[in-house]
């Protein structure tokens, strides 16, 4: 990593992590111009606020956010963390809720946490057929990054090209991110990963593949760690809904004026990383057990998401008591179906946590169809808590006059007049809520909350094509025909005994 005059030894607080950032010389376009420090840059600091709180989190709540290194015998983050057990996946989890609580966002933390725990069992097992030393590396790489506390992003996604044609197959085989030259020292690479979250603000970068591969494909069958700063990347920062109310000054009309999330496209021209970095390089094989792996972690740490609703639950019961009808049946019919939907979301995902179990390299695994039913109540339960937010807060989320009105010499307090709910509660805070709202809704922060609640880890279908694979429909349709009389007694002794293997495996008993 580039050197820069604000680096410290270790990150400790949210403004060492802060100051960690400055002074990188990054390539980040925006609106067409390069950034000259995104750290001072309005629009992208929001995102670099939520991401400073994890490490704030962690010395507030140091059992919950942060670990004892194995490598170092200091605390870090738990977001640098291998699990080894299953009360780790569920810390995970409850520390993803409380941070969506204080944020009320993305945190821009769990791609990174859900690279290096499938990475450490892949590059075990790969070491095992091939030979290879990819386990040692990551472990080496690991405690590099426990003893600086950094934090390290990762890019999966391919921009894909042409969805019908394999890597390789690509008229521009740049669609995917590939090796188009190597050297004694390592490999040089080319392609572009699209909306990776908190790229900017992460030290590292870990590339992987973005789906299963075939033998022609041994050049896009790479994985390995890259600082940000690295020669050959550039960074297009993406836009988002009413982003730009970010300039404007003020604090109102932004809705979560301190908190926001950060996507951005990543392109990678002939950039270096060198041998000692490189977990997988030609081993295609094993890039749907690397894919699929990191998406049973990964979907499962949408249980974020339910601290997020926490947060918008809360706008809406503040607004309707604003509005002066908090004992209307409705209301708190409305507020009951909201939180059904979000401890759902929660209750899959941490089920999946408790579920967890050993992989040959000692890491934890969370239970892979819950994981996905978690992800797949995710692409949808968080927009009908949405819309019965907006329900809630009334027409005026979306329609309310600007924070520079509100303070004109004139019409402000027409304003003030005029928008007020219950006699008691200020015009300004009243506006304020419905903000908060439409940020969450429609706005900056729907980004996370919405659609990448859709997309990210996935689109609805593959989980839904995961969910086909293990759903067991054999053995189901054996249960049956026992119960209804139609199998022999050496069925039910297979039953048993499948059965028996299934509660070693998520129980260990």
């Amino acid at each position: 990593m580039t050197q820069n005059p604000t680096k410290i030894d270790k990150i400790i607080t949210g403004e060492d992590y802060i100051n960690s950032l400055r002074g990188r010389n990054l390539r980040v376009y925006l609106f067409g111009e390069m950034v000259k420090e995104p750290v001072d840059h309005p629009m992208i600091r929001p995102s670099i606020n939520a991401l400073a709180k994890t490490y704030d989190l962690a010395v507030a709540a140091p059992e919950l956010a942060s670990v004892i290194s194995p490598f170092t015998g200091e605390r870090v983050s738990r977001f640098l963390h291998i699990c080894t057990d299953a009360k780790d996946l569920v810390l995970q989890n409850k520390m993803q809720r409380k941070l969506g609580q204080l944020t009320g966002t993305c945190f821009q933390r769990c791609v990174g946490m859900d690279a290096f725990n499938s990475l450490y069992s892949v590059t075990f097992e790969m070491d095992e057929k091939y030979k290879t030393s990819y386990h040692q590396r990551m472990k080496d790489f690991l405690k590099k990054m426990h003893t600086c506390n950094y934090v390290v992003g990762g890019a999966m996604t391919d921009v894909k090209g042409d969805r019908s044609l394999a890597p390789h197959q690509q008229e521009d085989q740049d669609m995917f991110l590939r090796v188009t030259r190597r050297t004694e020292e390592g490999v040089y690479v080319t392609g572009a990963k699209a909306h990776q979250t908190g790229c900017i603000n992460s030290h590292w970068m870990v590339v992987m593949p973005t789906m299963r591969l075939g033998e022609n494909d041994k050049d896009f069958a790479i994985v390995g760690a890259v600082p940000v700063d690295a020669k050959g990347i550039t960074y297009i920062y993406g836009r988002q809904s009413c982003d730009t109310r970010s300039m404007e000054g003020g604090t109102i009309d932004v809705g979560n004026a301190q908190y926001g999330g950060q996507e951005a496209m990543v392109i990678f021209e002939d950039v270096f990383i060198p041998t000692e970095n490189i977990f997988m390089d030609g081993e295609y094989d094993f890039a749907a057990m690397l894919v699929e792996r990191f998406t049973a972690y990964h979907r499962r740490s949408y249980v974020c998401k339910s601290g997020v609703g926490d947060v918008l639950i809360g706008a809406a019961a503040s607004i309707a008591e604003m509005n002066g009808v908090p004992k209307a049946s409705h209301i708190k019919d409305k507020l009951v179906q909201m939180t059904h939907l979000n401890e759902t979301i929660y209750a899959t995902g941490i089920a999946s946590s408790y579920q967890g179990y050993a992989t040959d390299s000692g890491a934890y695994i969370c239970d892979s169809m819950l994981s996905n039913v978690c992800k797949h109540h995710v692409t949808k339960m968080p927009y009908e808590v949405g819309r019965l937010a907006q329900d809630l807060a009334g027409g005026l989320v979306a329609t309310l006059p600007s924070e520079q009105d509100l303070n004109h010499p004139e019409i402000g307090k027409l304003l003030k007049k005029y928008l007020k709910g219950k006699a008691d509660i200020p015009t300004e805070d009243r506006m304020r809520m419905l903000r908060l709202i439409e940020n969450m809704t429609l706005g900056r922060n729907a980004v996370g909350y919405l659609t990448e609640s859709m997309h990210g880890a996935g689109s609805p279908q593959a989980q839904r094509i995961q969910i086909g694979r293990a759903m067991q429909l054999e053995y189901k349709k054996r249960l049956a025909k026992i119960i209804a009389g139609v199998e022999t007694e050496e069925d039910k002794d297979l039953v048993i005994n499948e059965l028996s293997g299934y509660f070693e495996r998520v129980f260990a008993i």
